[in-house]
């Protein structure tokens, strides 16, 4: 399993991105550490990566109230990095669309 799963393009995110420009978020495996994502990152973008801030999500129990009755269920528990490149790198995540 990689280190990176996924980046995260979300309005929020956006908006952060919007206003640092050198900042991108990722979903990331729940047992990487801050040096494994730094090299991850150098090594599938070719940038530098000046710093990685994480932070640990819990998953939430969820229910709905519907006509067949009361279903339950549990969103996932997740990792996320913010990474701080280099002053003037940027990635372009919609490059090869």
């Amino acid at each position: 399993m990689g280190i990176i799963i996924k980046p995260i393009v979300t309005e929020k995110q956006t908006a952060v991105t919007d206003k640092k420009p050198n900042r991108f978020g990722f979903r990331v495996a729940p047992d990487a550490n801050k040096l494994q994502i730094k090299k991850a990152v150098e090594e599938m973008y070719n940038v530098s990566v000046e710093s990685v801030n994480t932070m640990n999500y819990s998953g939430k129990r969820k229910s709905r109230y519907t006509k067949s009755g009361i279903i339950n269920g549990k969103q996932a528990a997740y990792k996320k990095a913010i990474v701080t490149l280099k002053e003037g790198e940027v990635i372009d995540f919609f490059s090869n669309i």
